[in-house]
């Protein structure tokens, strides 16, 4: 029996992960090193091979290949990543460099596609939609993205790009994104934006999840505001999702995902603009939290 390996590198903390594979993929040992990315990326490298040599010598054995989940994606062409937000990855040949460095096969995803695919193999999706065939799982956080999953497998895509739902055009009044564009999708819904939105309007700055209980309990009118606005435009930009890929779910990840609203207005706005005259949409909470992207990254390999 070949025992999934993963790798879930973080901004901060790298984890690893021994799975059993099979319907419960028990855990067979979970480890973490911090990432010390200001000390650059050839420490970064190194700090993989030390925790793969922790999880061999807990486990006692061997991987014959490892799944990696990335802060960013591998451009397929050039073989660099790119889109990292820890910054001393981008146009680094990562899969290239872990390969020599390990001596083993490399299987590199992004952190939203290890997060879909944990959530669709492992997660709520078995428990509510086990017949599921096109899983979407987006994160809306920090940052806002996506994977997908279709039949168990995660959509890589030509350039490596399927799934970055955050960098659609939404809406301009989310001005300037740090891609070089103006209105993504990320600088509407996604947790910063949204607490921008609120200081714009009431000239003070709180937490998302203040704002969220002020607009919940009818005392700020300005918190009322950005949440309207929140649901509106959840609406807007992921309908265009449902209408391209029609998922069977979609499983929501990250801070924004936590609102309440979002699983009953959020789904009622989506379905305004969906092109069916009785739309249908399963939006779910994740089940694995924090387990999502280790585990997934593991799964690469199944």
């Amino acid at each position: 029996m070949q025992l999934l390996w993963g790798i879930d590198l973080g901004g901060t903390k790298i984890e690893g992960v021994v799975l059993e594979p099979g319907p419960s993929y028990k855990v067979l040992s979970r480890l973490r090193v911090p990432t010390e990315a200001d000390k650059g990326y050839s420490h970064i490298l190194n700090q993989i091979a030390a925790l793969l040599n922790m999880l061999a010598t807990e486990t006692g054995e061997q991987p014959a290949q490892i799944g990696i989940g990335t802060p960013g994606s591998l451009d397929p062409a050039t073989q660099l990543l790119k889109n990292s937000n820890t910054t001393c990855l981008n146009k680094q040949p990562l899969k290239k460099d872990l390969e020599a460095k390990l001596g083993l096969p490399v299987i590199i995803s992004n952190d939203a596609n290890c997060f879909a695919l944990a959530e669709t193999l492992l997660g709520v999706v078995p428990e509510v939609a086990p017949a599921a065939e096109v899983v979407v799982g987006l994160i809306l956080g920090t940052g806002v993205g996506s994977g997908i999953v279709v039949n168990n497998r995660v959509l890589q895509g030509r350039q490596g790009i399927a799934g970055e739902w955050g960098h659609n055009f939404l809406d301009e009044s989310g001005g300037p994104c740090y891609c070089g564009r103006v209105g993504c999708v990320e600088t509407v819904l996604s947790g910063p934006a949204l607490q921008r939105y609120y200081a714009s309007l009431s000239g003070e700055k709180l937490t998302l999840k203040e704002i969220v209980a002020r607009s919940e309990a009818g005392t700020d009118v300005y918190a009322q505001q950005t949440v309207a606005r929140l649901i509106e435009f959840f609406g807007r930009g992921l309908a265009v999702l449902v209408n391209i890929l029609d998922p069977d779910a979609i499983v929501i990840g990250g801070g924004v995902g936590n609102i309440p609203l979002l699983y009953t207005e959020g789904v009622a706005s989506v379905k305004k603009y969906v092109f069916n005259l009785k739309p249908d949409i399963l939006l779910l909470k994740p089940k694995l939290g924090d387990s999502a992207g280790v585990f997934g990254a593991a799964m690469l390999t199944a």
